[in-house]
């Protein structure tokens, strides 16, 4: 057992494939990222470890920049523990950095931003290379229209229209689901068939970027009107959305910190 004299809070930057688990958090009895980290951090330091997550990922949903937290004994180097795990956790998981937070880090609260890439395949065909990394769309999509809705979304909104409706707080009284975007955009790779639509918030409800890429694509493709975005958007209701997109073609970017002078946790 690793001991010290004093607990510290750590911070670590993680990145994985999603298509093996069954989303990010712990769960009893499937495979989650938090639960394989948590296992072999255990096994490393031969005591228990409770992992806190900037944000949730849905099964199959990756990440490049999820930032965890946790507390440690001062004898532990964060660095060397995020080697070692990267290597007992690979190739579904990297642990990319570790390092000392001040004590009052919180991966979830402390956190300014949160940005998310969606990936597309547009092309008749699909891309078998890249089958569990897009959302494959046979459909020609007009991004000019998709950037015109995705302004639509910036600012501060009720997205109660793209987000799975939370359960109630114990008293009854129901989560608000009022968040900021910054900045949303669709561009097109290289190759060119792969396009990219990306979104920056403080913070997201339950689905709410792969409703909103879903309901974009669906008026690139000419199966809704672009007027339909501010429709739905004002409309406060579920069943306005378009279609929700598959989960593989999500990404977790990266999770911003405004007190980090480098700009960022990862």
């Amino acid at each position: 057992m690793t001991t010290g004299s004093d607990i510290r809070r750590a911070r670590f930057v993680v990145s994985y494939r999603g298509t093996a688990f069954r989303g990010a958090a712990e769960s009893p009895g499937v495979r989650t990222v938090i639960g394989e980290l948590r296992a072999a951090c255990e096994q490393i330091l031969g005591q228990p470890i409770e992992f806190t997550l900037a944000g949730r990922t849905d099964a199959g949903v990756h990440a490049l920049g999820q930032v965890i937290s946790c507390d440690l004994p001062d004898a532990v180097d964060p660095s060397d523990l995020a080697h070692r795990l990267s290597r007992m956790c690979a190739p579904d998981i990297a642990v990319r950095s570790g390092d000392w937070a001040p004590d009052d880090f919180n991966a979830r609260f402390s956190a300014s931003s949160r940005s998310y890439r969606y990936h597309v395949w547009n092309a008749p065909e699909g891309n078998p290379l890249l089958h569990d990394l897009t959302w494959h769309v046979a459909q020609p999509l007009d991004l000019d229209l998709m950037n015109e809705a995705a302004q639509a979304v910036v600012g501060q909104h009720d997205f109660s229209s793209f987000c799975r409706a939370p359960d109630p707080a114990p008293d009854g009284t129901p989560f608000s689901l009022v968040r900021t975007v910054i900045s949303a955009s669709w561009t097109r790779g290289d190759p060119s068939h792969l396009v990219m639509f990306d979104i920056v918030g403080m913070a997201f409800c339950h689905q709410m970027v792969r409703s909103l890429a879903g309901t974009m694509v669906d008026i690139g493709s000419g199966r809704r009107s672009l007027h339909d975005m501010s429709t739905i958007l004002d409309g406060k209701d579920r069943q306005l959305a378009g279609r929700v997109g598959p989960p593989q073609g999500l990404i977790l970017m990266k999770v911003g910190y405004e007190r980090d002078r480098s700009g960022g946790a990862a």
